[in-house]
C-alpha cells in the first residue's frame, strides 16, 4: 500500500511536538508516530525511546520544509 505521507522528523518529543505546533499555525495537519508507545503497547522493548516520527502529506511537503528551515538546527537534532 502506497503512503502519500513523508517523514520529515524523527526525534525527541518535545522538539516534534514543537514542528508540529508550528506546521499546524500554517493549516498543516502533521501526523506524529511514536514507535515506541505503540511497542510498549504491544508488549515490545522500543528501539529508541522517546522518539517521534513527524509525517506531512506529499502535498504539503514543500510549505512544511519552509517550516523546517526556519527552525534551523533544532529541528536537525534527532533526524
Amino acid at each position: 500500500m502506497e503512503s502519500h505521507y513523508k517523514r520529515i522528523y524523527t526525534g525527541p518529543g518535545v522538539i516534534a511536538d514543537q514542528i508540529a505546533t508550528r506546521l499546524k499555525e500554517v493549516d498543516i495537519i502533521p501526523l506524529l508516530k511514536d514507535e515506541s508507545e505503540s511497542g510498549r503497547l504491544a508488549g515490545f522493548a522500543p528501539q529508541v525511546y522517546g522518539y517521534i516520527q513527524v509525517f506531512v502529506h506529499e502535498d504539503e511537503l514543500e510549505k512544511a520544509q519552509i517550516i523546517m528551515d526556519q527552525m534551523g538546527d533544532i529541528t536537525k537534532e534527532g533526524n
